[in-house]
């Protein structure tokens, strides 16, 4: 059975999040972000081990624009097409993984 994990969004909208799922959807974001959610290039953020709540507001903010500066012009072309429940499988498997990669 998937692990299913509820989250309740930035404007208190409860959305389950499954980790399986989330696995499978991170493969565009493994360039950057690592394949374990650790990232092999110092610039970009560790996403393992994040926080579920923060992972679904900065998803939420590049796809709907809202979050500018840095690396969001990276983010908003990928996150454009996200749709709630992608977001929520992301971040349900994100914040499932080891913020040490398991070591």
């Amino acid at each position: 059975m998937p692990a299913l994990v509820l989250l309740v969004g930035c404007e208190g909208r409860a959305m389950a999040g499954d980790v399986q799922a989330g696995r499978e959807k991170a493969a565009v974001c493994a360039s950057c972000h690592g394949h374990n959610g650790l990232a092999p290039i110092e610039r970009y953020p560790n996403l393992a081990g994040q926080n579920r709540a923060y992972l679904v507001s900065a998803l939420e903010a590049y796809r709907d624009g809202d979050r500018q500066g840095g690396q969001a012009t990276l983010m908003q072309g990928p996150a454009s097409n996200l749709s709630d429940e992608d977001i929520a499988d992301l971040a349900a498997y994100y914040a499932s993984l080891p913020a040490d990669g398991g070591s």
